[in-house]
């Protein structure tokens, strides 16, 4: 499970499209990878231009691992009925550094204050449904020696833990790096101890932050 307390957040790997209908006005989600306003700013006008003949182009997006920037636009629409629930729609799935612009080509009905808010929503949801997401993780690169007769059970483990490693180097002995999960890091080398008798070498490289694509939404 993804808290902002974890410091792990949703992203955006590869970005989306989705198309919802209501009443006859066609809304049209684009969602897209963002790492800066500039990116944004950019991502949001080049889609404007692409519908440049819809009656709105609204936007929201979320930059920061902790959303610290946010902005989001009505582009027309009455205030509060369409960034607003769309940024909202953003933050609920813990996404982050992540831009979605919803185009409106108006059918001839009024949707009605409840019924604007209800459309954006959805919109920006069928997007997302059309995306690939991972998690944004905290953890640790592990460089992990062995020796040719244990190097099965290490990588057996590793499968069971559902970690592949980043890099292999087969020369006198294997070393495997690897990018485990914080929270993963006790339980998987009690398990490489214990399997090898405590042959497994375990050098921990660096903290940092990495992208797990175990789950990925799509």
């Amino acid at each position: 499970m993804v808290t902002e307390d974890s410091g792990e957040y949703r992203v955006v790997l590869t970005g989306g499209q989705g198309e919802i209908v209501e009443k006859k006005s066609r809304f049209i989600a684009t969602v897209q990878k963002v790492e800066s306003e500039q990116e944004a700013a950019a991502f949001i006008e080049e889609t404007r231009k692409r519908y440049w003949d819809a009656r709105h182009n609204c936007s929201a997006f979320v930059i920061g691992g902790r959303g610290e920037l946010t902005r989001c636009s009505d582009d027309g629409e009455p205030a509060g009925t369409a960034g607003r629930p769309m940024l909202e729609t953003l933050l609920g799935e813990g996404l982050r550094d992540v831009a979605v612009v919803v185009t409106r080509y108006f059918g001839g009905t009024l949707l009605g204050t409840g019924g604007l808010v209800r459309a954006y929503t959805q919109a920006v949801k069928a997007g997302l449904d059309n995306c690939v997401t991972g998690v944004m993780r905290r953890g640790m690169e592990i460089c992990l020696r062995t020796d040719y007769n244990d190097v099965g059970k290490v990588l057996y483990i590793l499968r069971q833990q559902e970690l592949e490693p980043a890099e292999s180097l087969y020369q006198q002995d294997v070393q495997l790096i690897v990018q485990i999960p914080a929270g993963q890091a006790q339980i998987l080398r009690r398990e490489l101890v214990e399997a090898t008798c405590g042959r497994v070498g375990w050098e921990q490289k660096r903290e940092i932050t990495f992208v797990d694509k175990k789950g990925t939404k799509s």
